[in-house]
């Protein structure tokens, strides 16, 4: 291994040894540690310190890095309190996660680093949205994001890749090929030489580093960075080293051939360096003994710290209000002013209008631009925002979806469309382990709002007809809304965007153009987890929400001598639970209408919740109507015949006669 010294300055040259020295210290010390029983997990980057250390020193402060399990140099280089670390690796209070996630699962806004998630792929596209911020901006500012070789077999790495190439975002995706993803050589993860290669099939720049070289990385990352600093592009740098312990400590290397291991320890990139900066005369033994030293002491004292400090505590209300971001959010009035529209002109309105107000508020989705949408709710969006706020984007909802998480990181708002609520499948990992837990996991909110455009009864088949909502109603941390109607569809979907909370926001397109309103013109907020009390009466409690509200609109004006309360319940979580329970303590009897199918829905939860808190009030079975337990079918007869729609009178008779 040979290194050009004469490329830096004598100062730089030993900076780069104390950012790898540091950093193996450390390691030492918590592989001792985990010997110990003091720490429950480590995941070791010995061999890899060199890629961090020439990394780091190529980043400004105010540049976010999001980096992997082996990337204690990460941390280390933006001079994160030793002690905070140790904390967060005992799970104690000043870590960085309340010891609610371990070793690197965290992130950091005062030190610009964004923490991984175990889904590996999700964090190159929030990369790609933190970039996306940077360029909105103006800023001279870059991204880079760290992954190992067994990362790029997922697709999210693809979709992230692509969209930076698109959108031409000032992004550096480093990986770290390391020779085995847990115990799976390379040769079995992908069949292709270096996997810089594959930079050409996204017309992207590609370059591949010897990653044990800490002048090499150094040197050409001070070129690349001075250059997408000012002429943003995203590159694609494969740094080529060698994972010299287990996955994590458990897995041991058994499956690792000796004579592999001998070399690669053989190229140890400190212990090389050490020896050419002696030889140099750049670095002397008592310099050697003098950065020991310190980084020994600076771990005794700071673990002593750590040690000191309490184990965690908590309470079951704390847990629960962090799951959210607490935000007073300013009611907006209605005005007296309104206009009489559909359901799918005020959704649009409610965008035009955020748009408007927010500056910072970015549009995203397939065909939203130009072409408006599928359903024309983004028409002429771009001439009144322009592309660059109302985006395209390539068929990659994964991506997407991470995309409006790093937006959101880099002080920004999106509003995801997904061109039918079917899709979301292709991003649900993003948003049930990204979204909805960021906040919980280390105080970092998620300012993003998914539209659902859902629902049967438009002959539309089982990929673009599913009311899905209870995947999400499952999932702490997301907010679940569902008009009814054109006022409430408006001000929901601005309270939505006002709110600093992910939030699944759902659209039923059989009510988009079908059902009409009575809209105020102004920009108001319709507050979220409040249920609306449509009709009131004696007999019986009607719970529904979406299209069933006008169902049963429908089947109660065709009985007046039913006397119901009729709950749409509008947001499914936050739940209105006390609006139900206060509904069905006066009348004695419950009802609940859902779109979706049978077992595992809302009614479920719904019908529980009455039966514990309701019983001695009850005066007959809680009764749930859903639709089929199967897949939404084509043909009318067929969808007829699936959607609780046509089940649901027979069963308000029924239940009112009990």
């Amino acid at each position: 291994m040979e290194f050009q010294l004469n490329k830096i300055n004598p100062i730089k040259a030993i900076d780069l040894y104390r950012g790898m020295l540091k950093p193996r210290t450390i390691e030492n010390k918590m592989l001792t540690l985990l010997r110990q029983g003091k720490i429950s997990k480590w995941f070791s980057g010995i061999g890899q310190e060199a890629i961090a250390a020439g990394v780091m020193q190529n980043l400004e402060a105010d540049e976010y890095v999001l980096p992997m399990h082996r990337n204690l140099g990460v941390f280390t280089a933006r001079d994160i309190p030793l002690y905070r670390l140790f904390e967060q690796w005992q799970g104690k209070a000043n870590g960085f996660t309340k010891g609610r996630d371990r070793s690197f699962h965290f992130g950091t806004q005062k030190y610009k680093i964004v923490g991984m998630i175990s889904h590996l792929g999700p964090q190159m596209g929030v990369a790609d949205g933190i970039a996306l911020a940077h360029k909105l901006r103006g800023e001279k500012k870059l991204t880079a994001v760290f992954t190992g070789e067994g990362g790029t077999s997922e697709g999210d790495f693809h979709e992230a890749l692509n969209v930076a190439s698109v959108w031409q975002l000032p992004v550096l995706f480093c990986v770290e090929n390391n020779g085995y993803g847990l115990s799976t050589p390379t040769n079995e993860q992908y069949n292709c030489e270096h996997i810089a290669d594959r930079g050409a099939g996204y017309g992207m720049e590609s370059h591949i580093i010897d990653g044990n070289n800490v002048v090499e990385v150094y040197t050409k990352m001070q070129e690349i960075t001075t250059s997408v600093r000012e002429n943003p592009r995203p590159v694609l740098i494969e740094f080529k080293t060698f994972r010299r312990r287990g996955h994590e400590e458990a897995s041991g290397t058994k499956y690792v051939p000796q004579d592999l291991m001998d070399y690669w320890e053989k190229r140890d990139p400190i212990e090389h360096y050490e020896k050419a900066l002696l030889d140099a005369g750049l670095l002397t033994e008592i310099d050697k003994e003098k950065f020991s030293s310190e980084f020994d002491d600076e771990i005794k004292e700071h673990l002593k710290k750590a040690n000191a400090a309490p184990a965690i505590k908590s309470t079951i209300e704390q847990e629960l209000k962090d799951v959210y971001q607490t935000c007073d959010l300013q009611a907006l009035p209605t005005a007296s002013e309104t206009n009489h529209i559909r359901f799918v002109d005020a959704v649009s309105e409610a965008l035009k209008m955020a748009m408007q107000k927010n500056n910072n508020l970015v549009i995203m989705g397939q065909d939203v631009a130009d072409y408006g949408g599928v359903f024309k709710i983004t028409e002429g969006f771009v001439e009144a925002f322009g592309k660059e706020r109302v985006r395209n984007t390539p068929i990659c909802e994964s991506a997407i979806v991470s995309t409006a998480m790093g937006l959101s990181i880099n002080k920004m708002k999106a509003v995801v469309e997904m061109q039918f609520g079917d899709f979301v499948t292709s991003g649900f990992n993003p948003i049930v382990n990204y979204l909805a837990k960021i906040h919980y996991r280390w105080n970092q909110n998620a300012d993003v709002v998914v539209r659902m455009p859902c629902g049967g009864g438009v002959g539309a088949g089982p990929f673009h007809s599913q009311t899905n909502e209870a995947w999400f109603t499952k999932t702490p941390g997301l907010k679940v809304v569902y008009p009814a109607f054109p006022e409430d569809a408006k001000g929901l979907l601005i309270a939505s965007i006002e709110d600093p909370n992910p939030v699944m926001f759902f659209e039923h397109k059989a009510l988009y153009r079908s059902k009409r309103g009575d809209v105020p013109t102004n920009y108001y907020t319709t507050e979220l987890g409040k249920a609306n009390l449509l009709q009131e009466g004696e007999k019986v409690s009607v719970i529904t929400f979406g299209a069933g509200v006008h169902w049963a609109l429908e089947v109660l004006e065709n009985h007046p001598d039913i006397s119901a309360d009729l709950i749409d319940l509008r947001s499914l979580s936050p739940l209105d639970s006390e609006a139900i329970l206060t509904s069905v303590r006066k009348t004695g009897k419950a009802l609940i209408l859902q779109e979706d199918t049978s077992f595992g829905g809302v009614a479920s939860d719904v019908s529980a919740l009455i039966s514990k808190h309701c019983f001695e009030s009850l005066d007959g079975p809680v009764e749930t109507v859903t639709s089929l337990p199967t897949p939404v079918p084509f043909a009318a007869q067929l969808e007829d015949q699936f959607l609780a729609k046509s089940r649901f009178e027979k069963a308000l008779v029924d239940l009112v006669n009990y």
